[in-house]
C-alpha cells in the first residue's frame, strides 16, 4: 500500500487528474500546515455520505483542490482505509447565502482508484454530472427575484436600493454589460448595475440595447411589485412580467 502521507503523491495525481478532465482544471496543494485554510476547505466540503464519514474520522490534513474558470472546485483527498486509491469531492460555492443551498441535494463524493487517467472518466461521468447540476440549483435559487435570461434576451430587474440586476445566460451578453458599468458576482453569474448615478445608469441602459441588438439578443426591464422605475432610466426597454417565485428548502 502507498504511503498516503506523501504529499509528493497527492499533488502529483491531482495534477494528472485536473488535465484530464473535461473544460479547463488547474491544481493547488494545500499542505498540513495551512491549517486554517484546511479548516475553512472541510465546512464547504459538499458531501453527506462517503467523504462526509472519512472526514469525521480523521481531520483534514492535507488536500489538493481543483478549480474550474467558473469557480466550480473538488477536493482531493487521502483515503485513511485498507484501500489504496483517493476520495474526491465536490466543494461548495462560498459567496451564496443558506438559503440557495435549501432543497437541493449534496453532491456526494466518490472513491477513486490509483489510476488518474481512468479516475477522470469516473469523475466525469458520475460526480461532475452531479456537482453541474446541484451548482446550477443553487445558483438559480441565489437569483431571488431575478428573472434568469435566455440567449435572446436579457431580463434586467430592478431592486430595492435602486440598482439594476441580471443574469446573462452567455458570454457575449456579459461582455456587453460590464462594458457599461455592470459588475459581475463570479459565484452566482449575477450581474448588478449601480444606482448611485441615476444618471450614468440611464446612459447606460439606453447604449446597451443597441449593442446587445445587434447581436440579436433583445432586453426586457423587470419591475418588482410596488416599485416604479424613473421613466428616463431605461427607454426602449419593454417590461416583462415577474415569474412565479418558488420557497426554497434546505437539506444541509
Amino acid at each position: 500500500m502507498h504511503d498516503h502521507h506523501t504529499s509528493e503523491r497527492l499533488a502529483s495525481y491531482a495534477d494528472v487528474l485536473a488535465g484530464e478532465l473535461p473544460d479547463s482544471w488547474t491544481s493547488s496543494h494545500l499542505p498540513a500546515d495551512a491549517k486554517d485554510d484546511l479548516a475553512e476547505l472541510a465546512n464547504r466540503i459538499w458531501d453527506l455520505d462517503l467523504v462526509a464519514a472519512s472526514l469525521a474520522e480523521r481531520p483534514l490534513q492535507q488536500a489538493a483542490i481543483l478549480s474550474r474558470q467558473d469557480g466550480a472546485q473538488l477536493v482531493l483527498l487521502d483515503r485513511h482505509d485498507e484501500r489504496d486509491g483517493f476520495l474526491i469531492a465536490a466543494v461548495a460555492p462560498h459567496a451564496l447565502p443558506d438559503e440557495a443551498f435549501r432543497g437541493v441535494p449534496e453532491p456526494n463524493g466518490i472513491a477513486l482508484a490509483d489510476d488518474p487517467f481512468l479516475s477522470a472518466e469516473q469523475v466525469a461521468g458520475d460526480l461532475l454530472a452531479r456537482y453541474d447540476s446541484a451548482l446550477a440549483h443553487v445558483r438559480h435559487n441565489a437569483l431571488g427575484g431575478i428573472q434568469p435570461s435566455q440567449p435572446d434576451r436579457v431580463v434586467l430587474t430592478w431592486q430595492p436600493d435602486g440598482s439594476i440586476a441580471t443574469a446573462p445566460a452567455d458570454d457575449r451578453a456579459s461582455a456587453v454589460l460590464m462594458a457599461h458599468g455592470f459588475v459581475q458576482d463570479p459565484q452566482s453569474g449575477i450581474h448588478r448595475l449601480s444606482g448611485d448615478d441615476t444618471q450614468a445608469q440611464a446612459r447606460a441602459l439606453r447604449e446597451i440595447g443597441p449593442r446587445l441588438d445587434a447581436l440579436g439578443i433583445g432586453t426586457a426591464l423587470q419591475h418588482p411589485a410596488g416599485r416604479t422605475a424613473p421613466t428616463a432610466a431605461a427607454p426602449s426597454v419593454p417590461p416583462v412580467p415577474a415569474g412565479p417565485r418558488t420557497p426554497a428548502t434546505r437539506s444541509r
